[in-house]
């Protein structure tokens, strides 16, 4: 047995220690530094099992934690084996399995894609017990062993203490989530979010949903009475039942699960309390009969005015497709685009300022009459890790420990928002256009992580403008659109600058030169003439020779890399002053170019038409901030001046133009 132990899978990446646990020990769970010990289910039971088909035994149960909010969301895996599957994929390891070796894996969905993440399963303990989260029935590890995959993807379990429900479920499921404030808010207190107070109407259908999707609510405001369900807390929302014909008078009581796992809630349906003197002696019995540790029995008035804040997530069907809380209609089309707001070119801040058409804009083309939702999701600030593939390294996500508050909320993420305008095709005036009311829209910009709009739209096109409220605030982003018709989406590429790069190639014969480079960190990624390591830069020469008069020339800057992952870059075009000039500090900091192609721009590629009068010169590819890796192609194309040949035969031979590629070495020579 210890021979076998000893093979066991460990996690490099994710070490049984405390730095797995702690982040800064900014929460109460410092604590029990020290104190925290590593096991491995084998260890903490006899017979550890993964799962159970009994439903009362998958309760989720909070430790010492705070990841209410993430436990919540987990009660989603629990009501479809799509997502279980998709989340534990099918096929792992046993205990008992003869080629057990201790490693599970797991899947998250972040930023688009869904990552792969793999863990040992070591779990941390405190006298022998899980310390974290477990399920009602103390054998089942599906959630402690989800809780630490969530953990490693965000950097440390600590950094798991305080979030939203919403962010959680997207991260579970790839949907989305909507939330809901319970009460209107109290004027001069800067709590309201997304304008969206949720009416008893709406709220009565959405419950018929409950077996289909996670409803959860949540307490967020410190005040009287609120002690007793935990201030900045989440609970499940389980069951509602009308129980007007039983009493003869509108009763609707909801069972609402306490993550914590036990009694919490001394209202006026609690057990013994006088709210069940309204019902049946037998009816009441059945009722109080059916809740569980952790569970409450509160009446809709009741609970309208002790939470604050509901979340609900769209229901996922079995082939993975978004069902719509409103309608219940599939959502059977999806489309999504990755973006960015850049300081000085597309990040122009909310309507209040002139600079918002900067802002990235797409093409929404509805195909018919649809129902469609859009989300956009913004990149967390230090997201540098590529989730793409595996991860590996995993850097830390967050700058501090994320509260349900705003405040905090809005260290993490940008305040975003988000509007839709209906157009004509391909053809509309952008200032009028965007100075009507849209035809939907985000009520405010929010400091949520995501923010989307639902809503009915008639076939034809539409502008989609996501934003940030303050102008020059940078970022990425995820734009994402659900439908139930045929849709298609396209961003619109901003216009240049100048209106000679749009040009093409004018009609004559052109010679072009195609040279390789790239920028390496420390040594050729200078950034842009910003910054005073902009000489390091790759330098090309470019010769312009004598003739009538200027010559055109036609430069392009391509960078290799995927759409989604584009550096912004740009070019400078120096004349060289004398034969023996060299670029170096002094050099660049007394010249100026004669042709410029900035701001750098998130492209593929830029390019510039000029003419340039006979002489040396250099050309200096660039990316904005230092530092930053790439490989790239310049492309050089010099218009050929002939005279025109009068003659009446026929040329016996087709002219074919040839392409000279010269390489860039590593250590800066060039080889023709």
């Amino acid at each position: 047995q210890r021979a076998l132990r000893r093979e066991l899978y460990t996690d490099p990446a994710f070490p049984a220690s405390d730095t797995s646990i702690f982040f800064d020990s900014c929460t109460p769970l410092t604590r029990f530094r020290g104190e925290i010990s590593w096991l491995r289910p084998q260890d903490i039971c006899s017979t550890p099992r993964l799962f159970s088909n009994n439903l009362q035994d998958v309760q989720v149960k909070q430790g010492i934690l705070g990841d209410c909010w993430f436990l919540c969301a987990c009660v989603a895996l629990q009501k479809s084996k799509y997502l279980l599957n998709k989340v534990f994929p099918p096929g792992q390891p046993s205990w008992t399995d003869e080629l057990y070796q201790g490693r599970f894996t797991c899947h998250v969905w972040q930023f688009g894609h869904w990552v792969e993440v793999t863990i040992d399963d070591r779990l941390p303990c405190l006298g022998g017990k899980l310390c974290f989260s477990q399920c009602q029935t103390e054998d089942l590890f599906w959630l402690p062993l989800l809780e630490k995959a969530y953990a490693k993807v965000h950097g440390s379990y600590e950094q798991l203490w305080a979030g939203q429900v919403a962010d959680a479920l997207v991260d579970l499921t790839g949907g989305i989530a909507e939330r809901w404030a319970l009460k209107e808010p109290a004027r001069n207190t800067g709590k309201e979010k997304s304008g969206m107070v949720l009416k008893k109407e709406v709220f009565r259908r959405l419950m018929v949903l409950k077996e289909q999707c996670v409803i959860s609510c949540s307490v967020l405001d410190s005040r009287q009475g609120a002690s007793e369900l935990g201030e900045f807390h989440a609970f499940i929302v389980t069951d509602m039942l009308n129980l007007s014909e039983v009493s003869g008078k509108e009763i609707i009581l909801l069972r609402i699960r306490n993550p914590w796992g036990r009694r919490c809630w001394r209202g006026p349906w609690c057990e013994g309390g006088e709210g069940w003197s309204q019902l049946d002696p037998m009816v009441a019995s059945e009722l109080l009969s059916q809740i569980q540790d952790g569970e409450f029995w509160v009446d809709e008035e009741e609970f309208f005015r002790e939470f604050d804040e509901i979340t609900v997530g769209f229901p996922v069907n079995e082939e993975g497709q978004l069902q719509s809380l409103y309608t219940e209609k599939v959502l059977y089309h999806s489309r999504n685009l990755f973006g960015s707001w850049v300081r000085g070119q597309s990040a122009g801040g909310c309507r209040n300022n002139s600079s918002f058409p900067t802002n990235p804009k797409f093409w929404l083309r509805v195909c018919e009459k649809s129902e469609v939702c859009i989300a956009l999701l913004q990149k967390h600030r230090k997201y540098s890790a590529d989730w793409a593939g595996r991860i590996k390294n995993l850097t830390r996500l967050v700058d501090e420990n994320l509260s349900l508050t705003e405040g905090i909320q809005g260290k993490k993420y940008q305040a975003v928002g988000l509007h839709v305008w209906k157009v004509e095709k391909k053809r509309f005036n952008l200032p009028k256009t965007l100075s009507a009311p849209p035809v939907v829209g985000t009520v405010c910009h929010s400091y949520d992580r995501e923010v989307h709009v639902c809503c009915d739209l008639s076939p034809g096109y539409y502008l989609v403008v996501p934003s940030t409220f303050l102008k020059d605030a940078v970022g990425h982003f995820l734009l994402r659109v659900f439908s139930t018709g045929r849709i298609s989406l396209s961003e619109i590429k901003p216009p240049p600058t100048d209106a000679a790069l749009t040009e093409e190639l004018p009609v004559g014969e052109w010679e072009t030169l195609q040279l390789e480079g790239c920028w390496k960190n420390g040594q050729s990624a200078g950034g842009s003439r910003n910054f005073p390591s902009f000489y390091i830069n790759p330098c090309f020469p470019l010769s312009v020779p004598a003739g009538p008069g200027k010559s055109s020339v036609k430069i392009t800057l391509r960078q290799h890399c995927q759409d989604s992952k584009c550096r912004p870059i740009g070019f400078h075009i120096f004349q060289v002053p004398n034969s023996s000039w060299k670029p170096n500090t002094s050099s660049f900091l007394h010249l100026e170019p004669l042709v410029s192609c900035v701001p750098h721009c998130y492209s593929q590629e830029v390019s510039r038409l000029c003419r340039l009068p006979a002489g040396s010169y250099v050309i200096i590819p660039s990316t904005y901030l230092p530092n930053t890796e790439g490989s790239f192609t310049v492309i050089i194309a010099t218009k050929i001046d002939r005279k025109r040949i009068h003659s009446r035969e026929t040329l016996g031979q087709v002219l074919q133009e040839v392409s000279d590629t010269t390489l860039i070495c590593p250590n800066g020579d060039t080889e023709e």
